[in-house]
C-alpha cells in the first residue's frame, strides 16, 4: 500500500501508513485474539466503476502507464496529485482494502473494519483532487448499498471538507454524508458550508460544520456532538463508514484547526459508541489527511484500531521504546513519549445553551439551522 507515493517532496509520505502500522503492532493491536490483518487487493474496473466513470479509470491508467501523459483537467499530474508510474495500480490498492472491509461487514465476519490507508474524501466521480485518486470510501458506501444495506451514515472528521463523497452521493436519500472541518474560507477545497444540504431527491443528506479556523479541542468536539449523534440517531443507518484525517491536529501544518491526539481518539470512541447505540456495532473506518508523520498520524490511527478492537489505549500508554528507536534511527526524529497528549478535552454540551457571540456556535447553529427541521428535530434544543 506504501506503493501509493506522490514523490520525496509530497506532504501525503507512504511513510505515515508504515509507521502506523509498526506502532500498532509494537503496542500489540494487530495480535488482539479477535483481530485479523488482511491482505490488500487491487480492486478491479468494474469495481471502481461504482462510484468513477470509465473515462476517468482509463486515464488514471494511461497516466499511471505513463506519468508525462498528465491530464490536468482530470487532475492527475497537477502540484496536488503528481503523475508517477502505477498510479492506477497503487490507487486501486487503497480501494480495494476498503472494499474488502466492506465485504467482511456484508458477510458478517466482522462486525468492525479499519482501512487507515485510505479516506481519499476529495476524489470525485471524474476528477482526482486533494491528493486523492479513487474515493475508497464512496466505494465502500456504494458496495454495502449495493448488497442490500438500506442506509449508510458516513461522518468525515478531517480538517477539510469530505467534497467528493458528499458530491458522489448528493442526491441518494440512503446516504447520510457528515463533515466537520475547517471552513472553506480559509482552507481548500473552498467548500461544505452549511447550506450544502444534499440535491432536490435528498434534501438534508449532506451535512456540513464548518469550523473558524483555530478550533480547539472543546469546541470541536462540542460541534461534534452537537450535531452528529442527533442526526445518525435520526437517519437511522444499518452501517456508519467514517473518515478520519487527523490533519486538524495543531501540528500539522497543511490546516488552521488546534486539536489534539486526545481530542481525535474521543471522537473515534464517540463513533465507535454510536455505531453500538444506532447500528449494531456495524463500523468501517477509514483514515484521511494527516500529514505530520511521526507524532500525530501514528498516534492517532493506532487509537483508532484499538478502539475498533474494543481495546481502546490509555493516554497515559508509554510509546514502545522499540518503536521511538526506530524513529530516531530511520527519520532522525524524537519520538513522543506517552500515547496521549495531556490535553484538556472538555467541551460544553449542547443542552448548556447557544452562545451567539462564540464564532464555533455560530457554525453549529447555521447546520442546525439548515438540516435538522428536515428531522424533526429542534435547533434550538434538541
Amino acid at each position: 500500500m506504501s506503493a501509493y507515493n506522490f514523490g520525496p517532496n509530497h506532504p501525503m509520505s507512504p511513510k505515515r501508513l508504515a509507521l502506523t502500522s509498526r506502532l500498532a503492532r509494537e503496542l500489540g493491536i494487530l495480535d488482539l485474539p479477535n483481530v485479523v490483518v488482511k491482505a490488500s487487493r487491487v480492486a478491479s474496473d468494474d469495481e471502481l466503476a461504482a462510484v468513477h466513470s470509465r473515462a476517468y479509470i482509463a486515464a488514471v491508467r494511461r497516466v499511471g502507464g505513463d506519468p508525462a501523459l498528465s491530464d490536468p483537467d482530470r487532475g492527475l499530474g497537477t502540484e496536488d496529485d503528481p503523475a508517477f508510474a502505477g498510479m492506477h495500480e497503487a490507487s486501486a490498492r487503497l480501494a480495494g482494502a476498503s472494499l474488502t472491509a466492506a465485504e467482511t461487514l456484508i458477510s458478517g465476519s466482522a462486525v468492525r473494519a479499519v482501512n487507515f490507508g485510505g479516506g481519499m474524501h476529495h476524489a470525485s466521480r471524474e476528477r482526482a483532487s486533494g491528493f486523492c485518486i479513487y474515493n475508497d470510501a464512496a466505494l465502500a458506501v456504494a458496495r454495502l448499498l449495493a448488497s442490500g444495506v438500506s442506509k449508510v451514515a458516513y461522518i468525515d472528521i478531517d480538517a477539510h471538507h469530505g467534497d467528493g463523497t458528499q458530491n458522489i452521493f448528493w442526491d441518494d436519500p440512503r446516504v447520510l454524508t457528515i463533515s466537520l472541518h475547517e471552513s472553506g474560507l480559509t482552507l481548500f477545497p473552498g467548500t461544505g458550508f452549511s447550506n450544502e444540504i444534499g440535491g432536490a431527491q435528498a434534501q438534508g443528506s449532506a451535512v456540513n460544520v464548518a469550523l473558524p479556523a483555530g478550533t480547539s479541542d472543546g469546541g470541536w468536539l462540542r460541534a461534534f456532538h452537537a450535531v452528529v449523534p442527533q442526526l445518525v440517531a435520526a437517519f437511522g443507518p444499518e452501517v456508519i463508514v467514517s473518515q478520519h484525517g487527523c490533519d486538524s491536529h495543531r501540528d500539522d501544518e497543511l490546516s488552521h484547526l488546534n486539536t489534539s491526539v486526545d481530542a481525535q481518539r474521543e471522537a473515534a470512541l464517540s463513533i465507535a459508541a454510536l455505531a453500538d447505540k444506532v447500528c449494531g456495532s456495524r463500523w468501517l473506518a477509514t483514515g484521511g489527511g494527516g500529514y505530520n508523520i511521526v507524532s500525530v498520524v501514528p498516534r492517532v490511527w493506532s487509537h483508532l484500531m484499538a478502539i475498533a478492537a474494543g481495546r481502546p489505549v490509555p493516554l497515559r500508554t508509554p510509546v514502545p521504546e522499540p518503536w521511538r528507536e526506530y524513529v530516531r534511527e530511520r527519520h532522525g526524529q524524537v519520538a513522543p513519549l506517552l500515547m496521549g497528549e495531556d490535553a484538556d478535552t472538555w467541551w460544553r454540551s449542547w443542552e448548556v445553551g447557544y452562545n451567539p457571540s462564540d464564532a464555533v456556535d455560530r457554525a453549529v447553529m447555521a447546520t442546525r439551522k439548515a438540516v435538522f427541521p428536515l428531522y424533526g428535530l429542534d435547533p434550538w434544543f434538541d
